[in-house]
């Protein structure tokens, strides 16, 4: 037990009052059969056996188990299935934080088996659900970057698993925990069905409404509007380029404060919203005026991330001021010829995209240049009412968007503080 275990958690239903009790996983579960089934025993068709292979855990196809998740097919043989209420835990990870990431099985699809890297843990005082929550703990988590062992790939055995301290309440406090935290997880699910079909939506009507495979007309337009498109150099339509590429607080003689003026970066420059929370940095007012002298950005603005990643769009929120950092450039679009909501959409087109990929250099990370931005061919509306249509549809899309991504970031966030303080 840690120096920081207390027999009380720091949040706690009404009516329960009893101390915790100290107990391991080693006392509460015992180790089942698991296979060194790897992928090479996958199936196309069905067998009526299916396995959870460690990768199917790390990326969520193994997770909650009922009897309706889709797991791969194995062929028949004597092998100990898995049983309702099971644990299987991945004993290998690329880093710590997956060390024994584990899945949990609530039904059974059907026959079903643990494969490849992966521990059975069959609870023998506790609930899974509550075992299964508390493997997602950062204390948890905190004790596997200790016992796991190699260098590229962590591993980590039942030896040492089976040492893993906790705290654990009577029966009934577990089941309200397990009920809380579950139900939280059916809302973060329900949001992320939503916010998937919503940027599904979203790419849907970016293939339509715009021109594909050198036509001048898109699939799905707006009433009223019939003129064919036309083909335009992409710098005909940018009155200027804001690039302050490769200035930093250091080569001005200053540095980063605490607050002030938010910096824009490819980090936090998102698709269709500016994230402040992700690498923020902040100006002062003196950095603010030496850094933008006199190009300061103006609401509306289109932002491009030019780098690492290559191709996020977002706009200029307001005209609070913002200093325009790494890898990120700002367009200043000519009023008759184009409207800034219009670009910010024009960018993200699937078309547009594809060929400023095809423009862009580098390995890894892919990047582009404003020398190669000279090579990209649009086409687009001659009507700017047409322009300021599709950018206005678009624009609420993305609010609906953004929206939907901070309520799942607050449940997951409610979940996170929940782990925190309802176990000890």
């Amino acid at each position: 037990m840690s120096a920081n275990q207390t027999k009380y958690p720091q949040l706690r239903f009404k009516g329960f009052t009893d101390p915790w009790e100290k107990r391991t996983l080693g006392q509460t579960t015992t180790k089942a059969k698991s296979y060194s089934l790897s992928r090479d025993v996958e199936r196309d068709h069905e067998t009526g056996y299916r396995y959870i292979h460690y990768g199917d855990i790390h990326t969520g196809v193994a997770d909650i188990v009922t009897e309706h998740t889709k797991l791969p097919n194995i062929e028949p043989a004597n092998y100990d299935e898995l049983r309702v209420n099971d644990l299987v835990v991945a004993d290998a990870s690329e880093d710590y934080q997956g060390i024994a990431e584990p899945a949990v099985v609530v039904g059974l699809p059907t026959h079903l088996v643990a494969g490849l890297h992966t521990i059975t843990l069959r609870p023998s005082s506790a609930s899974s659900l509550y075992l299964y929550y508390l493997l997602h703990t950062d204390s948890f988590k905190h004790f596997g970057y200790q016992m796991g062992t190699g260098l590229k790939v962590f591993g980590i055995s039942w030896s040492n698993l089976s040492k893993f301290t906790f705290m654990i309440p009577s029966r009934p406090e577990q089941e309200m925990i397990v009920k809380l935290i579950e139900s939280v997880d059916n809302l973060i699910a329900v949001n992320q069905r939503k916010l998937a079909k919503l940027k599904e939506l979203k790419q849907g009507y970016l293939q339509k409404m715009f021109p594909q495979n050198g036509s001048k007309f898109p699939q799905l337009r707006f009433a009223g509007f019939a003129d064919a498109w036309e083909e335009r150099k992409f710098f005909e339509s940018i009155a200027s380029t804001i690039d302050f590429r490769g200035r930093t607080p250091k080569k001005l003689g200053m540095d980063w404060s605490d607050s002030g003026y938010l910096a824009l970066s490819a980090l936090n420059v998102k698709n269709g919203y500016i994230d402040p929370l992700a690498d923020a940095h902040y100006g002062d007012e003196k950095l603010y005026r030496k850094w933008m002298s006199g190009r300061e950005l103006k609401k509306g603005q289109v932002l491009f991330t030019t780098e690492a990643p290559m191709g996020n769009v977002a706009q200029v929120p307001d005209d609070n001021g913002y200093i325009l950092s790494q890898r990120t450039v700002a367009f200043e679009t000519k009023e008759d010829m184009m409207t800034n909501d219009f670009l910010a959409v024009l960018l993200k087109s699937p078309l547009v995209f594809n060929n400023l990929s095809a423009l862009s250099s580098g390995g890894t990370a892919k990047g582009v240049s404003q020398k190669s931005l000279k090579g990209l061919s649009i086409t687009v509306p001659l009507d700017i009412d047409e322009q300021q249509k599709i950018g206005s549809f678009f624009k609420q899309l993305d609010n609906t968007i953004a929206l939907h991504q901070r309520k799942l970031e607050k449940l997951q966030e409610l979940k996170k503080g929940y782990l925190q303080k309802m176990f000890c």
